[in-house]
């Protein structure tokens, strides 16, 4: 056995020992696991990023088996999810991806396990997860409800109100769930990236986000959409209200990324200090609306080449 062979199996046995701990402690110890999260795909980030797949597979098998009879059953599902986007992680980064494909490849990962426990939950354990929320909430608006009225206080107008919200919340869950996995994702790679560049990986780097600029055809999409919702007047449930809500979700939030992209843009342009970009992206978010307008604009009518020849 040659040094080099002898190291990649010593490496992989330590990182695989550090990971199913870290699974563990995840699974005994929800509030610290929610945190420990954060860092669970380093160690496969750092080996897979020097090493080949087939050893990765090998590392991924030994990760889910080894968290398994630490943590019992209930790790294998967070050790597979985190041992397989770790890897994925790890081998983009030795393909000399752009941060960019990492980012979208380990959030679609993120949302492809995030969907086989759900269906998982369904069939082997008969809960359905996103119903169980719904019907929480429900519960605390119905006990609200009751000690309202008993109160003598008329609540049917919020009663009404609360059904309309409960329906559109339950056909948003898909935007809510890429988009909840999408900031989980980015927060993974804001502190795994710079801890594994601490171990000589050599990991790429986002462009500065006032560079930050969607293809123009976003914005024909966007307005095909709104139309097609103003127009047309879907049934309620049915499977076209169902994507027609989402895409609108989907395509209002990537305005609102426009419109603070263009804040940003208009910070660097002036040469604004952090602390009044970082306010006036707060201020842009609270405001989402009105950015949401700010990049429409932006996007449909070139508005940055505009600022950067006027200023020339």
């Amino acid at each position: 056995m040659n040094d080099s062979h002898a190291r990649r199996i010593t490496e992989g046995a330590v990182l695989t020992a550090i990971f199913a701990i870290l699974v563990s402690v995840t699974v005994y110890l929800p509030p610290l696991g929610s945190i420990i999260q954060l860092v669970l795909v380093f160690p496969y980030i750092i080996y897979s990023s020097k090493y080949s797949l087939k050893s990765s597979l090998i590392m991924i098998a030994a990760g889910i088996g080894a968290s398994g009879i630490i943590g019992s059953v209930a790790a294998i599902p967070v050790a597979f999810a985190f041992s397989t986007t770790g890897a994925l992680i790890g081998w983009l980064i030795k393909e000399n991806k752009s941060k960019l494909v990492i980012f979208i490849s380990a959030t679609l990962t993120f949302v492809f396990h995030m969907l086989l426990l759900y269906v998982g939950s369904i069939l082997l354990l008969g809960i359905n997860l996103i119903d169980d929320m719904f019907d929480v909430m429900n519960q605390s608006f119905q006990e609200f409800v009751s000690q309202s009225e008993a109160a003598g206080v008329d609540v049917s107008e919020l009663s009404e109100q609360w059904t309309g919200y409960i329906g559109v919340m339950e056909m948003l869950v898909p935007t809510w769930l890429v988009t909840g996995v999408a900031l989980w994702t980015w927060l993974i790679m804001l502190i795994s990236f710079p801890l594994a560049k601490r171990f000589s990986v050599k990991v790429p780097r986002f462009n500065p986000f006032h560079e930050l600029s969607f293809p123009k055809s976003v914005i024909w999409y966007y307005l095909i959409v709104l139309i097609t919702a103003l127009v047309s007047a879907p049934d309620e449930g049915s499977t076209f209200a169902f994507a027609l809500i989402n895409l609108q979700a989907a395509l209002e939030l990537v305005m609102v990324l426009q419109g603070l992209s263009f804040i940003h843009f208009w910070g660097h342009l002036k040469g604004w200090g952090k602390g009044r970009i970082i306010l006036f992206t707060v201020i842009g978010i609270i405001l989402n609306p009105f950015t949401r307008i700010l990049g429409i604009i932006d996007l449909g009518f070139d508005l940055r080449e505009r600022l950067q020849t006027k200023g020339k």
